[in-house]
């Protein structure tokens, strides 16, 4: 059973999610813990629950999502799970940096790529890889069946969806991302956006003004 821990870091109010268990295992989604501070806050609540970083995810790669990965993966000594077509994004992470005026030190470690309906194993949990392209062109879900919730990145909000003026993103790719991959899943199913509050599939298929 995996418990949720959700962090809301830097200056663009990005949510990072921690996932464990009851072994203390855990992963790490979308670190984007950009300050000192918001690290060591991150890296306290790992030691005093005594929890094992197993895993490192983005749902996808803007900077406000990986802002923490370098820190992430050269402290528990975890590699980059990300989707094929989000390497270009992860890559131009500085440059976009430069112009948002937060420069940061990027991964430029080794890269595991993920691909649709593969399934992410730590012990007897399971989230299974939903690609959902259209506000960045590799952007993932991680959707467990087992506990009815999905790690959704920056494709669905509570009552708003994904930009899609950024390079690589489409609206009309992203609207079928959710219509098909998404509003599919069961209607009590939590997403967990990557950023603002938690809802669920029901609400925003009967709420969301994009789809209404």
């Amino acid at each position: 059973m995996l418990q949720i821990q959700s962090f809301t870091f830097n200056p663009i109010q990005e949510n990072t999610y921690l996932l464990y268990n009851e072994l203390k295992e855990c992963i790490i989604i979308d670190p984007g813990c950009y300050f000192d501070e918001e690290k060591q806050k991150l890296q306290s609540f790992i030691t005093e629950n005594g929890l094992k970083p197993k895993l490192l995810l983005n749902t996808h790669c803007h900077l406000d999502h990986t802002f923490g990965n370098k820190f992430i993966s050269e402290t528990y000594n975890l590699v980059l799970h990300i989707h094929p077509l989000e390497k270009k994004v992860l890559e131009y992470g500085p440059t976009s940096g430069l112009m948002y005026n937060l420069p940061f030190d990027n991964y430029g470690g080794e890269l595991i790529y993920l691909n649709e309906k593969e399934k992410i194993i730590m012990s007897s949990d399971e989230l299974e890889v939903l690609f959902t392209p259209g506000h960045s062109p590799g952007s993932v879900c991680f959707y467990c069946a087992r506990q009815n919730f999905v790690i959704g990145g920056d494709v669905l909000f509570q009552r708003s969806i994904g930009r899609t003026d950024l390079p690589g993103g489409d609206y009309d790719t992203l609207i079928d991302s959710i219509q098909t991959k998404l509003f599919i899943l069961p209607g009590k199913t939590e997403v967990h956006s990557g950023h603002g509050e938690r809802t669920t599939i029901e609400d925003e298929k009967l709420y969301n003004p994009f789809f209404n």
